[in-house]
């Protein structure tokens, strides 16, 4: 019983905050002026210095020296409806649902990039690209699985392109990320005691928050390439690579009767894993002097990620090896761009974008689901040298089941199975200052 209950609560922070980083679900791709396209041609697009994150081959385009300095609000709206059963012995389950487990996020981001000469530029991006936080209600039903978790990330992207001729660009860049993590959840004091003791010692209603933290940083790198196809045509495609990852965390029990002490110890864990690399492509087009159309298509390699083995300070495994079963996602997405006149620029889009965790791996801690994209935004020139975009965007998503059972979810025996659905929304909205000089 101790190891279950221990590694259950291990294993799903340290997921959090790994598979959080670069999971479709997960991901922060709100970086810069294309969220009123829905991010549609990002590979491609190459508009002002935000192109250091999606392409750095975009920095071609850029003369001078650019400055973006923006951000964006994301409210996540995630509501669970059903019930639990197979909950461990003398605890009450509960009749809350947990209310909505959303929260409000800010993602800001800044990115800088200067021409060396005709053929050569260099930038640095300063993102949060990956995060977000759900808080359940303290008392709901399934508590015992999730309560609050929380993922913070910064990203530092120096880069450079050169143009290898006037119809090519190459671009790469070093992408060095700082993760934090925080993850709460309850666990049954009861049931330990119970087998701890045999059976002999039956105390009811004894449970207590756990909560785990932690913190890593690593490597990764990134690069693309822009063909100019024709002055109206041109396509991008861009790469980041795998990061490997070594969490290192420390979990430790609130209210923790004396009894458990040896069998709940507080203690450090560490897991090792990678994170997948990803692919995108993209073509902006010139469909007359007013107007642009632009698409885009993207690959994340989530079947890399099959199982987590959690270590303990001393190398060992804390229990088997946990089945994840992630799959790879795709995201499509299309946009338009209306230019009225040289101040004012409106932009429309929608997208499609793939959730990496299956319905019969769907958890508490991320209920995610295939979501639908549509989006509205656009630009305002006060000057030759200022850019002001703005953009607004609400994701349509699918509707969760979670279907838990002791044959499907052996991870969750004692902490009860949830049997329901997800209802789930987000909302973002951006705003970014462009300077050129």
């Amino acid at each position: 019983m101790k190891k279950t209950i221990l590694s259950s609560a291990v294993s799903a922070a340290l997921l959090l905050m790994a598979g959080q980083a670069v999971a479709s679900g997960f991901a922060l791709i709100e970086q810069g002026s294309g969220l009123g396209n829905a991010f549609a041609g990002g590979a491609a697009g190459a508009e002002d210095a935000t192109t250091i994150f999606f392409n750095p081959a975009g920095m071609s385009r850029l003369d001078g020296s650019q400055i973006s300095v923006g951000g964006a609000f994301i409210k996540l709206s995630a509501k669970y409806s059903g019930t639990i059963s197979g909950l461990a012995p003398l605890q009450t389950a509960g009749t809350s649902t947990g209310g909505d487990a959303g929260a409000m996020a800010f993602v800001p981001n800044m990115y800088y990039s200067h021409q060396i000469d005709d053929k050569m530029r260099v930038g640095m991006g300063i993102n949060a690209p990956f995060g977000l936080q759900t808080d359940y209600e303290a008392n709901w039903m399934g508590r015992f699985q999730a309560v609050k978790s929380k993922i913070q990330t910064i990203n530092l992207n120096p880069s450079i392109s050169y143009d290898v001729s006037d119809s090519i660009s190459v671009g790469a860049g070093l992408n060095y990320q700082h993760i934090s993590g925080e993850l709460t959840g309850v666990t049954n004091y009861s049931a330990a005691i119970y087998q701890a003791t045999s059976g002999t010692t039956a105390t009811p209603n004894l449970e207590g928050l756990n909560t785990l933290t932690g913190t890593d940083s690593a490597w990764g790198y990134n690069f693309g390439a822009l063909f100019n196809l024709s002055p109206k045509t041109r396509i991008g495609a861009a790469y980041r690579s795998q990061i490997k990852y070594t969490l290192s965390g420390d979990v430790a029990f609130a209210n923790r009767p004396p009894a458990l002490a040896a069998a709940l110890p507080d203690q450090a864990v560490t897991l090792d894993i990678t994170m997948p690399d990803s692919f995108s492509m993209s073509v902006v087009h010139q469909y007359s002097d007013q107007m642009e159309v632009m698409a885009d298509v993207s690959w994340t390699g989530w079947s890399v990620f099959k199982t987590l083995d959690v270590k303990k300070a001393n190398g060992a495994s804390l229990s088997a090896a946990t089945p994840e079963n992630w799959k790879d996602t795709w995201r499509v997405a299309v946009g338009t761009s209306y230019h009225y006149n040289e101040r004012w620029t409106a932009r429309a889009g929608v997208a499609f974008d793939q959730a990496p965790v299956a319905d019969t791996y769907l958890t508490a801690r991320i209920p995610d689901a295939d979501r639908t994209w549509l989006s509205l935004g656009g630009q305002y020139k006060p000057d030759a040298a200022s850019t002001l975009d703005f953009g607004y965007a609400h994701l349509f998503v699918k509707s969760g089941t979670m279907n838990q059972s002791a044959t499907a979810n052996p991870d969750l025996a004692g902490k009860g199975y949830l049997v329901g659905s997800y209802s789930n929304s987000v909302d973002i909205v951006s705003v970014q200052y462009g300077y050129k000089f």
